[in-house]
């Protein structure tokens, strides 16, 4: 069983700054011959506010022909307490039209793998707390198979006692309640994007690995932080011997660096 996972794409047809980056990344997809495709978010460049950009994206994914599923990042959905782009009921509607549930499981060769939304963390929306009990149940009714999560931010980046690190990963509140479900179930790996970075590490018997962008580099506009400044894509072989995982390149990819292109792509507002 091999599961592709890919994140940071940020396509659009308006804005095609990094769409060259998507016909190598097709055809090195086709060529590992997945069984499954796990995008982890920022699927689009601006999918929060341009359904286009959402359509488009969508488009792309389903032209692969390989079964995909997919999780929200923050540029796809919203984010939670955004003073110009909060995480919504309408953005969340856009989303499932193009994407389908934004929060799933799939059961793979004795593991779940479960999929959730991680923009709705500290949103107050009802859908946050929906999420919680789902995510409560599919853990407790795992029935012995082994757990994985994908999700769009990191839950931390040095470790999950530091403190709030803003817009980089997921909020103290919320880190504390998935920290104590990561621990209770025994969760193998949490894998996620967002950073543009490339790290695997190992944190009280649990796996997280941060899947590198496809679409772009993140140069000093991002504060000091662990992991590679690396374009690419991760590997997931499940057999009898249980789960593997590598960060791999993806040849024939153009190492764009958003720093030299933001004002075009994510003008400021007001």
């Amino acid at each position: 069983m091999r599961i592709i996972q890919i994140s940071d794409t940020h396509l659009s047809p308006g804005k095609a700054h990094f769409v060259d980056n998507w016909a190598p990344l097709a055809d090195w997809i086709a060529r590992q011959n997945p069984d499954l495709l796990i995008h982890t978010g920022d699927v689009t460049v601006d999918g929060a506010d341009a359904e286009e950009d959402l359509r488009y994206a969508s488009g792309l994914m389903r032209s692969l022909g390989v079964p995909y599923r997919a999780v929200p990042g923050n540029h796809d959905v919203g984010d939670a307490g955004h003073s110009a782009q909060p995480v919504s009921d309408e953005r969340l509607r856009r989303w499932h039209r193009h994407f389908g549930p934004d929060r799933w499981v799939e059961e793979v060769a004795g593991y779940r793998l479960i999929g959730f939304d991680a923009l709705l963390l500290g949103s107050g929306e009802p859908a946050e707390a929906a999420q919680a009990d789902w995510l409560g149940t599919v853990m407790s009714q795992a029935g012995g198979r082994r757990l994985a999560w994908f999700v769009h931010r990191p839950l931390f980046l040095d470790s999950p006692q530091e403190g709030d690190t803003g817009y980089w990963s997921v909020k103290p509140a919320a880190r504390f309640g998935l920290m104590r479900l990561i621990g209770r179930h025994r969760v193998c790996l949490v894998a996620s994007g967002h950073l543009h970075k490339a790290r695997d590490f190992v944190h009280e018997a649990t796996r997280y690995v941060w899947g590198p962008s496809s679409g772009y580099l993140v140069g000093e506009m991002a504060p000091p932080m662990p992991g590679e400044n690396r374009l690419g894509a991760v590997v997931y072989d499940i057999d009898d011997g249980g789960l593997k995982a590598e960060i791999v390149e993806v040849p024939g990819l153009a190492p764009h660096w958003i720093d030299d292109v933001v004002e075009e792509v994510y003008p400021r507002r007001g």
